[in-house]
């Protein structure tokens, strides 16, 4: 990602929170079921707003981050329903303006931050460069619960290009969480924008080919709809099976 790039991203991203945020801003009612099992709409809110929160000590304080890393440890896999319920417990317009000034800070800090400038984050180290399409795609993400949850269609926007590009760069992690082989074969991605343009990835003449919608393969990537739920087709074994465990995220 260039700093032109960043420039893009970064207004895409802030443009996703404040869609998230017109929406449940309208809602009286966060106590309703979202898809995520166990999670309210609140929840939903509560979560992008706790990661906002850490993404800013991670960067702004990262000495400060190993104490959020040993929480994580110590809470396994519960570790976001905690952090989702602590934030839903609170009063519906505290959560909200929380989330908001969490955002608006988080956008400032990314703005501003060098795009290789490194800090830590679960298991890794990131960079600004990744992290803004990253907040964007969780965002993004939870806000289809959200708009599952009240029946409501998600219009997709060229803002999904982000989400996709971290799908397809996230290949080599969904075989790596699935505890199978990368294969060495390179893919060709090609998927329909919400314009009917198509946004492609990898060698033309790849064997292994995924095509579809590039709103489908984001629900896929990001575990919001099932296969056969999308359009998505794969030539190619390994495409298909790239498919079936498809993930941005461990």
């Amino acid at each position: 990602m260039s700093d032109v790039e960043r420039d893009l991203a970064l207004p895409d991203s802030v443009a996703e929170g404040d869609e998230l945020d017109a929406l449940v801003s309208g809602q009286a009612d966060w106590s309703k079921d979202t898809p995520a099992t166990g999670w309210t709409i609140a929840h939903q809110i509560a979560h992008l707003a706790a990661t906002d929160a850490n993404v800013l000590i991670a960067i702004q304080t990262p000495q400060a981050f190993d104490a959020v890393l040993k929480r994580a440890e110590a809470a396994g896999r519960r570790y976001a329903d905690h952090d989702a319920a602590a934030g839903a417990a609170k009063p519906r317009s505290v959560l909200l303006e929380q989330w908001r000034a969490g955002r608006a800070e988080v956008a400032a800090t990314l703005r501003d931050v060098p795009l290789d400038h490194g800090f830590p984050w679960y298991g890794s180290q990131l960079t600004a460069a990744l992290m803004v399409p990253l907040r964007l795609m969780e965002t993004w993400a939870h806000g289809q619960d959200v708009f599952d949850a009240l029946g409501v269609s998600h219009r997709p926007t060229d803002r999904l290009r982000h989400v996709a590009s971290l799908g397809v760069v996230g290949r080599e992690l969904s075989f790596y969480a699935a505890q199978l082989p990368t294969p060495a074969e390179p893919f060709r991605v090609e998927l329909t924008g919400p314009d009917g343009r198509t946004w492609g990835w990898g060698p033309e003449d790849a064997g292994q080919r995924v095509q579809g919608s590039a709103f489908d393969f984001c629900l896929r990537v990001t575990q919001r709809r099932s296969l056969a739920e999308t359009d998505l087709t794969a030539v190619g074994a390994d495409a298909r099976r790239w498919l079936e465990i498809a993930r941005v995220f461990l």
